[in-house]
């Protein structure tokens, strides 16, 4: 039972007995009773009553409001929620507040219940009235305004905003006084009364936000928000072109090679590097080559000297995702080669990495086209390049490939396996098996993929004859 209404009750056998025992000699007991007649006696007794399920139920719906809601209203405008945003800013006031006026209804309430049970005459009316009121008080004036202003807690507090307004002002200085108390209390217990401060959302809690904004936002629009969230938790690692697989000129090479790949490249930047990417010259843009090609300027050490002219930009591995989008924007760059913590090169990011995290894969047609390195072979099987990420795999098929360890699924397969197979060869990581295509340069180059809707039964590791 709510303590308020053990409150409320007991003052009445209390009362009944001082009310008898304080009679004068030789007067009726019942003369030293209120002389009040009935009526205003019970009207007393429902204001009061509607008093304390006021205060119930207010005190519920200002805690259980939604306090971001209402500071976007009172940022708009609206009147009654910037008084109770002010109001929810210093929680002591209006709390003390509503004490104070549930304090006094509670005990005036069981006072006149007292009175009236006892000008009835019947002997056990005080303990009938008691138990009377107590039902009226958990039902009328607690649960049901309590269910009331959880279910509709922004309407409630909205029209209960300007009331403690009123009801603050009025009784600060008894609030002052009873909060002065209350905390020097506390503090015998080492409890200190902290400072004000906003309330603020953790990722996660934000997370939590935008998951359950479904009714509001698109399924595309609350991905992106999801995304943006997850790149404090993504490194440049997890998204990077492997070392093997980045496109560049190496000037050692024949000058007919050169210029076929200068001319068949689709890249709009490629790097230039002698005899190995470690070797690094410089970043060569296609549109100052164009224009070279077009005046027919262009020679081995012309190319080398455009390279020079734009210093290659080096991140370190481990690099966060938020924090390189925000290295990229301010040293304007939006290519960036991985190091490790030898110097070595070992892959490339780029800001459309990036981008392609929050917003998707970027194509001409995303009706048709899952990844560029997925192809759908027929309904659950799929024909995939082993150097795709496993969180691009599982972000373009929704699946549930293991992310905590190797970054692609070549590196996933020659994890499992611990050597390089032959094509042919059988793995199941999990729920989904795995068959080696292709094979090259000690790395697996495509794979099939049966998802768990199609698998077969779980298969230990095979080899082809």
């Amino acid at each position: 039972m709510d303590c308020r209404v053990v409150g409320a009750v007991f003052p009445l056998a209390a009362l009944s007995f001082y009310a008898r025992a304080s009679a004068p000699p030789g007067k009726p007991r019942d003369a030293a009773l209120n002389v009040a007649s009935n009526a205003p006696l019970l009207l007393a007794l429902l204001v009061l009553l509607v008093i304390v399920a006021f205060s119930s139920g207010t005190e519920v719906a200002m805690l259980s409001v939604n306090r971001y809601r209402i500071r976007h209203r009172a940022q708009a405008g609206h009147g009654a929620a910037r008084v109770l945003e002010r109001l929810l800013q210093k929680p002591d006031d209006w709390l003390g507040a509503n004490l104070v006026i549930l304090a006094a209804a509670s005990v005036f309430s069981s006072a006149i219940a007292t009175i009236l049970a006892q000008r009835t005459g019947y002997p056990y009316a005080v303990p009938l009235t008691g138990v009377l009121l107590t039902i009226v008080v958990i039902v009328f004036c607690e649960l049901a305004p309590k269910i009331y202003a959880a279910a509709n807690p922004e309407g409630v507090a909205l029209h209960a905003a300007g009331i403690y307004r009123v009801l603050v002002l009025v009784a600060r200085p008894a609030l002052w006084l009873t909060n002065i108390m209350a905390y020097g209390f506390l503090r015998l217990f080492g409890v200190v009364r902290a400072a004000v401060t906003t309330q603020t959302l953790s990722a996660e809690e934000l997370r939590t936000v935008v998951t359950e904004a479904a009714p509001v936002l698109p399924a595309r629009h609350r991905q992106m928000l999801l995304s943006i969230l997850d790149l404090g938790r993504i490194t440049v690692n997890d998204i990077m072109i492997p070392r093997q697989e980045i496109s560049g000129i190496d000037v050692s090479e024949s000058w007919e090679d050169i210029l076929d790949q200068l001319r068949q490249t689709p890249h709009t930047r490629l790097p230039v590097y002698e005899g190995e990417l470690d070797n690094l010259i410089g970043l060569l843009h296609m549109k100052r080559v164009a224009h070279e090609l077009v005046r027919g300027t262009l020679s081995r050490e012309r190319l080398i000297e455009i390279a020079r002219g734009r210093e290659s930009y080096f991140v370190p591995e481990g690099t966060a995702l938020n924090v390189q989008l925000g290295q990229f924007q301010r040293n304007r760059r939006r290519l960036a080669f991985v190091v490790n913590e030898y110097g070595d090169i070992e892959g490339l990011v780029t800001l459309e990495d990036i981008l392609e995290e929050i917003v998707g894969e970027f194509t001409t047609d995303p009706a048709t086209v899952t990844h560029k390195d997925v192809h759908t072979e027929r309904p659950g099987v799929f024909i995939v390049n082993a150097s795709i990420t496993i969180r691009a795999l599982n972000r373009a098929l929704g699946w549930q490939l293991p992310t905590g360890g190797p970054k692609t699924v070549n590196g996933l397969l020659l994890e499992h396996l611990e050597t390089i197979p032959d094509s042919g060869t059988m793995v199941r990581v999990g729920a989904y098996e795995f068959e080696v295509l292709q094979v090259g340069d000690n790395a697996i180059r495509t794979v099939r993929v049966r998802a768990p809707a199609a698998a077969k039964p779980p298969m230990a590791v095979t080899r082809s004859p």
